[in-house]
């Protein structure tokens, strides 16, 4: 019996494949969202330590430090409010998650126990793309797990 599989997944790659990880006009709005991030943190006397730490658990978008405390910052941007606030993308999931990351960025650079917070940034973008409002949540939510 001959496989006619390969032949129809050709002409749907050839078809729709130049959808496939392409970049929309909105997956802008996250990297310029952490960029506004990053200077209201520098602003409030935060020192950015990293961006965009990746590990088999996910993310961190920024660690920073307020003084003793290290942060480890979510930074939620949108365009509009439609779907909701930025800030209340932030699901209990995603704290799980961060909870997580946070665990395992402190054991792989060997911190001995500091004091430790999680913050989140909202951005708002407006109609022509400047920023419309920016929010800093400090102590956001707690975990038990750092």
């Amino acid at each position: 019996m001959p496989n006619n599989s390969a032949p129809r997944w050709g002409r749907f790659l050839r078809r729709f494949g130049g959808f496939i990880g392409k970049k929309t006009a909105g997956s802008k709005v996250g990297p310029r969202g952490e960029e506004v991030a990053v200077s209201l943190l520098q602003s409030r006397g935060y020192r950015i330590l990293d961006r965009n730490v990746r590990s088999r658990f996910g993310e961190i978008d920024l660690v920073a430090k307020e003084g003793p405390t290290l942060c480890f910052v979510e930074v939620k941007a949108r365009r509009t409010v439609r779907m909701g606030w930025p800030e209340e993308a932030v699901t209990e999931a995603k704290q799980r998650r961060l909870a997580r990351l946070a665990q395992w960025y402190l054991k792989s650079r060997r911190y001995e126990d500091p004091p430790v917070r999680f913050d989140v940034v909202s951005v708002l973008f407006g109609p022509e793309g400047s920023v419309a409002r920016t929010r800093l949540i400090k102590g956001a939510f707690e975990s038990k797990r750092v």
